[in-house]
């Protein structure tokens, strides 16, 4: 049975936030009913810091750092890992390098250790580094042969141009190529560092213990070289409709991505944002597009809308993969559901439904130590305020249809999308 005070949601009472000397967040919330732990966090050693002359650097940094420390090589670094049954990983995004991990809470130290050595110590032994590159080459080959990754890239291309934005994080094969060791070392040096950096720790720990073996790990580093984060351009909005096509032979589909820069996680608008997607392309069969475009049309084998808000105006998009002959009916239905969408409010059962699933959804994705360590990274990401999820049913429920159509016309302009096409 379940701990009675463990299935509310966490707030300020349950969750322990201490900030170290040296500027590292440590957020915690125990949970005695598993005997294991999961980890989560970042640090500001994002995509924004690449030249573009060697783009894909922080991505080949993050992806290099478990390849072997001052401590151990690759083999030992894995066996210890498993041999506890225990996970870690490092994943490099635009803003940050984020890590997770999961373990038994008896080997939490062990996986205060790992990281702490991975992303203190690594030393890019030059054989490893070779057999990344051919890695990542190899992943920017596929991509270049995904209709769905190429019509993605294409689309930031579009609505972020002279942006940041407009870059893929993991490069282009000539970016990666030129990459080398010395770039790694030097971009790890400089931007490797506690400043900003964030780690939540859910599961059998009791807060004092984490907190002491995070500061243990890591509360001696410091790194003065670090940068503060850069400055985000703003990003203007399009003038007119613009429509790019990526050619790519042999394929029997063609995907299709079209809208524009949305609101960022901490706008106000931003849940009136989000339920008006469910509502336009994600609830149930996947919203009205899902209807208009592939249930009555049948001209899509699949369509949806997605909103990806950040620390920055993520995309509002409609994606969809159709056969090459449908394209043009595809993209003037999904353009016609826009222009519905922008013009009316959505019906008040519509927005209900997608409230009630919102607010549902919450517990499920707090139910693991996972869920929980990462929904604890989010309040300080987005400074959300560490009550969030006890206020969160409220942000959602006092979201109007009048405000989903005002926000909706803040951002969707059906005459003026972008809309980028991959395929043959």
């Amino acid at each position: 049975m379940k701990h009675p005070t463990h299935s509310s949601l966490p707030g300020p009472e349950d969750i322990t936030r201490v900030e170290l000397p040296n500027g590292i967040v440590v957020l915690v919330r125990s949970n005695f009913n598993s005997p294991s732990v999961a980890l989560n966090g970042y640090l500001h050693a994002g995509a924004l810091y690449d030249p573009d002359e060697k783009l894909g650097l922080a991505d080949f940094v993050a992806s290099a750092l478990m390849r072997g420390t001052a401590q151990r090589d690759f083999q030992a670094i894995f066996d210890a890992l498993e041999s506890a049954g225990a996970s870690l990983g490092f994943n490099s995004a635009t803003h940050t390098t984020g890590f997770g991990g999961k373990a038994l809470a008896e080997d939490l130290p062990l996986l205060l250790e790992l990281l702490a050595e991975s992303l203190r110590q690594p030393v890019f032994p030059q054989k490893q580094v070779e057999r990344l590159r051919a890695q990542l080459l190899t992943g920017l080959t596929l991509r270049s042969q995904d209709t769905s990754d190429m019509a993605s890239l294409t689309f930031d291309q579009i609505i972020y141009a002279n942006h940041p934005y407009s870059r893929p994080e993991d490069g282009w094969p000539e970016t990666v190529q030129a990459i080398t060791r010395e770039d790694l070392v030097a971009y790890h040096a400089r931007h490797y560092g506690p400043r900003g950096m964030v780690i939540a720790i859910a599961g059998a720990v009791t807060p004092e213990a984490a907190v002491e073996g995070v500061r243990a790990a890591l509360g001696d580093w410091s790194n003065p070289k670090q940068p503060a984060p850069p400055e985000l351009p703003p990003v203007a909005s399009l003038e007119k409709e613009e429509r790019r096509e990526v050619h790519i032979p042999g394929k029997v589909q063609a995907d299709i991505v079209m809208g524009a820069a949305g609101p960022r996680r901490k706008d106000p608008d931003f849940f009136a944002a989000a339920l008006g997607n469910s509502v336009l392309g994600q609830f149930g069969m996947m919203g009205r597009i899902g209807d208009a475009v592939r249930e009555r049309a049948g001209l899509a084998y699949y369509a949806y809308s997605s909103l990806s808000a950040g620390i920055g105006p993520g995309p509002w998009s409609v994606s969809a993969g159709v056969n090459p002959a449908n394209v043009d009916k595809a993209i003037d239905l999904i353009r016609a559901e826009i222009a519905r969408f922008v013009s009316q409010p959505v019906e008040a059962n519509e927005l209900a439904d997608s409230q009630a699933n919102f607010i549902g959804r919450l517990p499920l994705a707090l139910e693991s130590n996972g869920g929980v360590a990462s929904a604890l990274v989010n309040l300080e990401r987005y400074d959300l305020g560490l009550d969030y999820y006890l206020r969160y049913a409220d942000l959602v429920r006092t979201v109007t249809p009048e405000d989903v159509l005002s926000t909706a016309r803040r951002y969707l302009h059906p005459d003026r999308l972008g809309i980028a096409v991959a395929g043959p």
